[in-house]
Order: structure tokens, then sequence, then C-alpha cells
């Protein structure tokens, strides 16, 4: 393996890791932000903060939507800061195309005849229709729709800001940690990073999206929690991180550092002095 900051002009697996990382956070985005869950810690201390009672309520996107940070840990580890800036691009397209598809989407006339089935007829008209019969069930089946996949303006500028701020700073965090670290305990680095890139997405998405529609103390009880949460999911899955590092590496053959590197968000893939190997 060679270790060097020149990456070569082709990966084997860049291009299935880039498509693992857009559809995790596409999912995490359409599957689990629309659900909150709870977990009952029976030895949390009665009374103190964020969970007086010990019942930590969470979005239940947050048990999956951390493996991105792991994907997007590996992206910067292994083939850089520039390819991992490509990705988080792409990732914020997709998030724009989601939100305009699903504001297109909501915003159709429901048909009256829609009973919520997969196949749009024939299905079991909704339970909460049956208090009053007069209301076409394809008006029951919107609302429910638009409860799962309509969001406010709010929400979504949120949710884009967050992640594209979130994601740079933990892939900037990554990559400088591994110079310095000179590419030892690479726990330190993927929980370090975890620790500021995740500080920033709540400190954004929470106050954005809901300050002013929740209380102080729930915005803040909420983003603190998720903040935690995903932190510690983290650090969990770091012998995970380990074993997709170690041979995603030795796949590449290569070991890229992060030297000389343009860290803007706009800046470009290129290396104008073509990059030099290292010694460690």
């Amino acid at each position: 393996m060679i270790a060097t900051s020149h990456a070569p002009a082709a990966f084997r697996y860049y291009d299935l890791v880039m498509a693992a990382f857009v559809a995790i956070l596409l999912l995490s985005n359409i599957i689990g932000a629309a659900k909150l869950t709870f977990v009952n810690v029976p030895f949390w201390p009665q009374g103190w903060w964020p969970a007086a009672d010990g019942v930590f309520i969470y979005g239940a996107g947050i048990l999956f939507f951390p493996l991105g940070y792991v994907i997007g840990d590996v992206l910067t580890e292994i083939y850089g800061f520039a390819r991992a800036r490509r990705v988080i691009w792409v990732g914020t397209a997709a998030l724009l195309f989601l939100a305009f598809m699903s504001f297109i989407v909501t915003a159709l006339p429901p048909f009256a005849g829609w009973e919520c089935a997969a196949s749009g007829f024939g299905g079991t008209r909704p339970p909460t229709s049956t208090a009053d019969a007069a209301i076409p069930g394809g008006a029951i089946c919107q609302s429910t729709y638009d409860s799962v996949f309509g969001s406010t303006w709010r929400i979504v500028v949120a949710s884009i800001t967050a992640f594209w701020a979130g994601e740079f700073v933990n892939s900037f965090v990554m990559a400088k940690m591994k110079v310095w670290t000179r590419g030892r305990a690479l726990w330190t680095r993927t929980i370090g990073s975890t620790v500021v890139g995740q500080g920033v997405d709540s400190l954004i998405f929470y106050p954005v999206a809901f300050y002013g529609i929740w209380t102080t103390e729930a915005v803040l009880t909420v983003m603190v929690t998720n903040w935690a949460l995903k932190v510690v999911w983290e650090a969990v899955l770091t012998p995970v991180t380990y074993v997709v590092v170690n041979r995603l590496k030795a796949a590449e053959g290569v070991d890229l550092y992060d030297i000389g590197t343009d860290f803007s968000p706009f800046g470009s893939t290129r290396r104008p002095d073509g990059g030099v190997p290292l010694k460690r």
C-alpha cells in the first residue's frame, strides 16, 4: 500500500461507496424522518435533563442516518476530501430533487376513490374515515400522505443546509486529523469528526426547522438528545468502520493524505502539485 497525497486517476469502488452514501441519505430522509420514537433508559437519574423521566425521544431516522456519516468517514479516509466533496454535492442535489418531487406529488389533487391501497383501488377504507362516511377516502389518504412526505419550507431548508454544512465539516475534520495523527488511531478521527460534524448539523437543523414552533426547551432537548445518540451510534459502529476502511484500502492499494488540498466546498478535485509520496 502506498501512502501518498496524490490520488490515482480512478478507484475501483469509489462509485459504489458514493451510491451507498446517497441511498442511505435519501432513505433516511424518506422513511425515518417522519416518525418519532423513544428509548427508556431505566438507570437515567430522575429529573436530569434532557430526559427527566428517563425517556429519550428521537427521530427514527437517526438509527440509519449515522451510517451516512460512517460512509462519509470512509470516503474521506480512503478517497480524500476532494472526492468526498463531490459526493456531498451529489447528495445535496439528490436532497433538492427529493424536496422538489415531494412538493409536486403532494400538491397533485387526490382521486376521491383512492383508499390508500398500494394499487390505488380496492383497498380497505382508512379507519379514520369511518367517523364521517361523507368524506372521500382520497381526502383522508391525502392527509396521511402529506403528513409523511409533505414538509414546510423551513424543514426543507433546515435539512438540506444542515446536511451540507455538517458533512463538509465532518470531512474537513476527518482529513485534517488524519494528517495530524499520521494515519494512526482511526477511531479518534471518526468519532472526533462526528462530534463536530453532527454538532454543526444539529445546531443548524433544529433551530431553523422548529424554533418558534416548539418551545425553546423542546428544541434544545431534542437537539442535544439526537446529537448524543448519533455520536454514540458512531462510536458503536467503530469496529465496522475499521473493517471497511482496512479492506477498501487494501483493495484500492493507496492510503491518501490531504496535504496541500483545497478545502473549499467549491474547490476543484485536481491538485496543481501532482501530490507527493509520504513517509510514516
